[in-house]
């Protein structure tokens, strides 16, 4: 091995993986948001993270290159850093190219937002969306005001989540602050189809179907219109 291929001892610095396909029908970019999403904080070395830096730069040049003509994003999460999740979730909800998600594993905590900010969304049959109110770690001040922060971010998810689902608000915190489905917790876990069902997400799929979906929206936007 080569010594600029050796890994910093400590490091936590995973460059993401570009894979291009050879025979594409369409030039589509794959986003794929996995383990914990990481924001203003450095997680441990030993986490699989997706991180905010890398993720904003990404959006950014989809948006802009001519040549991508849409978005797929994947997402296998157990959640992460609210502002950072939410801030994605925000950029990939005012893209102007075809967006679909698919959750392949898990769509947890903040990972919901990010899994219903695309045009429309995918969920295999077994994975798993775990909806829970907002949770700090580490020191707290235990005041009114600290509530009322806590408060106001948790709007924010709930708003987002209804704005670009087919779900209502006050279901949704119900679902939220549902007790008995997980232990020392409050929240619901729903399966692929409850998801659907509930109106989260849009269908059950699989990859094909997802890709099928992406296609047909960027055909439909090529088309010209009639005069």
């Amino acid at each position: 091995m080569d010594e600029e291929q050796i890994p910093s001892e400590g490091m936590n610095e995973t460059e993401p993986i570009n894979i291009v396909p050879q025979r594409a029908k369409h030039k589509v970019h794959l986003l794929n948001i996995i383990g914990q999403i990481e924001g203003h904080t450095v997680l441990p070395p030993q986490n699989k993270t997706t991180k905010y830096e890398h993720v904003v730069p990404q959006l950014t040049v989809v948006e802009q290159d001519e040549e991508i003509e849409g978005l797929m994003v994947t997402l296998n999460t157990v959640g992460g850093d609210v502002e950072a999740g939410l801030a994605i979730a925000e950029m990939i909800s005012t893209m102007s190219k075809p967006t679909v998600s698919l959750v392949i594993g898990g769509g947890h905590s903040i990972g919901v937002p990010l899994a219903v900010a695309t045009d429309y969304s995918f969920i295999s049959q077994s994975a798993t969306m775990t909806l829970h109110p907002i949770r700090m770690t580490g020191l707290i001040i235990g005041a009114t005001q600290t509530y009322e922060y806590f408060d106001k971010v948790q709007k924010q998810v709930v708003h987002f989540i209804e704005r670009n689902s087919n779900i209502a608000g006050e279901r949704l915190k119900e679902l939220m602050l549902a007790t008995g489905q997980i232990s020392n917790d409050i929240g619901t876990i729903l399966f692929g189809h409850e998801a659907v069902e509930k109106g989260i997400i849009n269908e059950v799929g699989g990859v094909g179907d997802a890709f099928r979906k992406l296609y047909e929206q960027i055909e439909l936007r090529a088309k010209p219109k009639p005069e």
